[in-house]
């Protein structure tokens, strides 16, 4: 059975992640956000994410990326307190997992977010094909 510690890490972690997941799902979130707020038509939503998507998804990924190490470097300052590159050092193993898991959530949750979450409403508003 998972202690409290243990939920509160599991918490910050996704929490930390978040963000990253986010802006890199920005290339088809954005139409969907701006049809849902009816600052914009299905039809011009509908071209924006064709045109997003097709043309810029690597630079959303890309800030996507940065936004992840970012991220890791605040968790590893603020929760580990590993400020400095002696104790990176001498904490080596554990950032190199705290990284990998890190990478894991914000790959799986991209996946998920964009591909399952946001291409589910997007179909449901019109904008692309289920």
């Amino acid at each position: 059975m998972p202690t409290i510690k243990n939920d509160n890490k599991v918490k910050r972690l996704i929490a930390y992640s978040s963000a990253p997941v986010i802006i890199a799902s920005l290339c088809c979130l954005s139409p969907v956000i701006l049809v849902l707020l009816g600052i914009s038509t299905v039809g011009f939503a509908a071209s924006l994410a064709d045109q997003l998507y097709g043309e810029w998804k690597w630079y959303f990924r890309v800030a996507g990326l940065i936004a992840l190490i970012v991220a890791i470097v605040f968790y590893l300052r603020r929760s580990k307190g590993v400020c400095t590159f002696g104790q990176f050092k001498r904490r080596r193993n554990e950032v190199i997992n705290i990284v990998a898991i890190f990478l894991i959530v914000g790959v799986v949750g991209y996946i998920l977010f964009l591909y399952v979450f946001v291409h589910i409403i997007g179909a449901l508003l019109g904008l692309w094909p289920f």
